[in-house]
């Protein structure tokens, strides 16, 4: 199984597509009688995660290849093939690349500038259309084959994920209940709930960058009915998971010192937050009939909560008020996500 994965990591999609970018960019250039190390370059860093990054960053580093070219060609013209030519080269073309706002090409224009010294001897303008030349190639070469070789397509992987982070909340949200009611704070297991807190935002950070990419795919390889049903529940989930999110970490720095509810009533807390986290990580589980009476009673218990205490200066928002409320967000927001998986595996 390692094997598998590792080989899945080593000849992924991008890879396979960046090796044939290159040979089909070098197969040109050797064609046409063009050098091709310059196109190649090109070609590699112009694979990008969508067509459309492709795209927009190749309109970028075609003009700052052309700076650090112009720029090559102008210090040869000056001192030869010398190190100040090197330097100059470089720190001009980092320079104006800058000052332009070329950010995306600035890498590869500066290391064509530096590395056309080494092969410009004369015939200083044609070396530099010749650069010209390959550059465009290499881009054009390596955007056509992300458009139609392996077109990107992350809603596996978002699906994926979003089955990892539901089941992954329902977890951590059973630990932060546990200790909310059972030792009034989160001290004793502080470290591993900020830190499984903090790795589901990643993880939910992560998704929403796929989510981001498959739309800008989308642009470019329209969607078909069922992956637009498909992006669109993912959309819809992810946003629903952040909330769940949001909501937990309303508990998490809650400052609660103790919770007046007797035994019997922790216990019953205790006992529909695994339920609703069985829910979370089994979705087959999920009876609305059971889902809805839990709902019942934890709304009796928070009208309860809300009481009038004979304190004096009664607190405006009790511990118990302010926990019953998140709960029964979080409550509100899974039920939408299960009911929304059953009407899509329909």
């Amino acid at each position: 199984m390692k094997l598998f994965k590792l080989r899945y990591r080593l000849f992924g999609r991008r890879v396979i597509k960046t090796a044939l970018a290159v040979f089909l960019t070098s197969l040109i250039c050797e064609w046409i009688g063009w050098p091709p190390v310059f196109a190649v370059i090109t070609a590699i860093v112009t694979i990008e995660p969508t067509v459309a990054a492709s795209i927009k960053k190749g309109i970028v580093r075609f003009p700052a290849s052309a700076i650090g070219s112009a720029y090559a060609v102008f210090f040869i013209f000056l001192f030869g093939d010398s190190p100040i030519t090197y330097t100059l080269a470089a720190l001009f073309t980092i320079i104006t690349c800058y000052r332009l706002g070329l950010h995306d090409g600035l890498l590869v224009a500066t290391l064509t500038s530096v590395a056309m010294i080494e092969v410009i001897h004369t015939n200083f303008f044609y070396s530099f259309f010749i650069r010209l030349g390959t550059t465009t190639t290499g881009l054009l070469v390596s955007t056509l084959v992300n458009m139609f070789i392996l077109p990107p397509n992350y809603t596996k992987k978002i699906m994926t994920n979003i089955n990892k982070l539901l089941k992954q909340t329902g977890e951590e949200l059973e630990m932060i209940m546990k200790q909310v009611i059972s030792q009034g704070d989160l001290t004793s297991k502080k470290t591993e709930i900020d830190y499984r807190f903090a790795t589901l935002k990643h993880t939910l950070d992560q998704t929403d960058k796929l989510l981001d990419f498959q739309s800008d795919e989308s642009k470019y390889h329209r969607l078909d009915a069922r992956t637009k049903n498909v992006f669109e529940y993912e959309q819809k989930n992810l946003t629903r998971l952040r909330l769940i999110h949001y909501h937990m970490g309303n508990l998490i720095n809650m400052p609660i010192q103790q919770v007046c509810w007797s035994k019997q009533e922790c216990e019953d807390i205790v006992q529909m937050v695994e339920t609703l986290v069985d829910f979370m990580k089994y979705p087959d589980h999920y009876k609305a009939s059971a889902y809805r009476q839990q709902v019942k009673k934890l709304m009796n218990q928070f009208w309860e909560s809300k009481k009038p205490s004979d304190d004096s200066n009664p607190t405006l928002f009790t511990p118990e008020v302010i926990i019953l409320y998140e709960l029964l967000s979080i409550y509100n927001i899974v039920n939408d996500i299960l009911i929304s998986e059953k009407d899509f595996d329909k």
